[in-house]
């Protein structure tokens, strides 16, 4: 009988556990969980600090989700080394734990550049898990003024969580823009303006150069007093596992299209890792959940001897402030359709016959259309679109097509 471990519990090691589970039923599965919640969904946490969701509801599975898989979870610990000879896993307290099947699904850690004075702030806290929220919920009242380092999506959706609940969120970047990762410039500028609209001050193209207790030196000259610091400046892969016993490791854990890692009978799964973006054919993290669920199931099931590949990783973003809603894929290269009113803009990016990426913002598009047509490689000369650069809509399909991927009469 195989023994799986999965070093992780994030939505990489959910598909990881269904994965191995639709190919092997009998199996041991261990989880090792440094976290001590199930699997939850970590883009809601900004939802739980407005209310609009609870601990309960932010679970990706159910209750009953390890038990009906037949899973044993170790929570509250942390694997620290990989013992490739001897095939076990070390935690933090001296416990090892076998294995003949082994997944790394760790995730990422927030990146803390070394500020000076940094260790004079005493609330200062990182926004990346449920117990960041709780946390951070434990030190915010209607008084407080909140100061985050980072206007990327996680310090915007902090911002966007607490705003209603304290005295001032005020957002700075070493960037010129928010989101700048994922927008260009005129988009960029359309979200912030709405972020502002909301309470939400910024301070673009500036960063904080050192801090001395409850006040932040800025890089312009600026001093911004504060009651709170949130750190979200970015995230870095957890690759040390793996790097540790020789493995292959850039930015992420190096893995093919099964998920396998160069160290013999590895896999990785999730943040962790990097794989072909097929968007730009070249390797990159791609830190997004759908594309964790489908790298882990993609493991779990080679490591349980089937057969699987995730072939076809490409960016994508889809995410929302007050209301106003981005959609992001793929890569911004080639020629530019492009459809703008004051409060929405439509930008569809094509190169060699193919969508190659697209920005929706403000739009009720059903871009799962557009994204699909960039994860197949879809021919644009096989479909009309003229037709789908107005709409993402099946009618830009011919019947068969129609009936083969949407499931429509022909």
């Amino acid at each position: 009988m195989k023994k799986y471990v999965i070093i992780g519990n994030g939505v990489a090691a959910a598909g990881c556990i269904e994965g191995i589970r639709s190919v092997d039923t009998e199996g041991e599965i261990t989880v090792i969980s440094e976290e001590k919640h199930e699997v939850y969904c970590r883009p809601l946490i900004s939802y739980y600090l407005e209310g609009k969701t609870d601990p309960e509801r932010m679970r990706y599975r159910s209750e009953t989700f390890y038990n009906d898989m037949g899973c044993k979870v170790i929570y509250g610990r942390k694997a620290v080394k990989i013992l490739k000879d001897e095939q076990k896993i070390e935690l933090d307290d001296g416990t090892k734990i076998p294995y003949t099947e082994l997944c790394i699904a760790a995730g990422s850690s927030p990146f803390v550049p070394p500020f000076e004075g940094l260790d004079t702030v005493e609330n200062k806290f990182s926004f990346m898990t449920l117990d960041d929220a709780l946390a951070l919920e434990q030190a915010i009242d209607k008084n407080s003024r909140v100061l985050i380092i980072g206007a990327g999506l996680i310090g915007l959706k902090c911002a966007e969580g607490i705003v209603g609940r304290v005295h001032k969120v005020t957002v700075c970047d070493l960037a010129d823009r928010v989101l700048s990762s994922i927008l260009d410039s005129e988009c960029a500028a359309l979200m912030q303006k709405h972020l502002e609209d909301h309470g939400i001050k910024f301070y673009l193209g500036d960063s904080a150069q050192r801090f001395d207790t409850d006040c932040a030196y800025m890089k312009s000259g600026e001093e911004i007093p504060f009651d709170v610091l949130v750190l979200a400046v970015g995230v870095r892969a957890n690759t040390s596992l793996i790097k540790d016993i020789g493995g292959e490791v850039g930015r992420g854990i190096a893995v093919d299209e099964q998920m396998r890692t160069t160290v013999n009978g590895i896999y990785a799964a999730g943040d962790c890792t990097e794989g072909l973006d097929i968007s730009i054919g070249q390797k990159r993290v791609l830190a997004i959940l759908p594309n964790a669920y489908m790298q882990g199931h993609t493991a779990g099931v080679n490591m349980a001897g089937g057969k699987a590949a995730f072939d076809n990783a490409i960016p994508m973003n889809s995410i929302g402030f007050f209301g106003l809603h981005a959609m992001t894929a793929g890569a911004y290269d080639g020629e530019l359709y492009e459809e703008k009113t004051e409060n929405s803009i439509k930008r569809l990016f094509t190169k060699d016959g193919l969508l190659k990426g697209f920005i929706l913002i403000g739009c009720d598009e059903r871009a799962g259309i557009y994204t699909s047509l960039i994860r197949e490689q879809t021919p644009l000369s096989s479909l009309n679109f003229d037709l789908l650069k107005k709409a993402a809509t099946t009618a830009a399909f011919d019947p068969e097509t129609r009936k083969h991927k949407f499931g429509g009469a022909v």
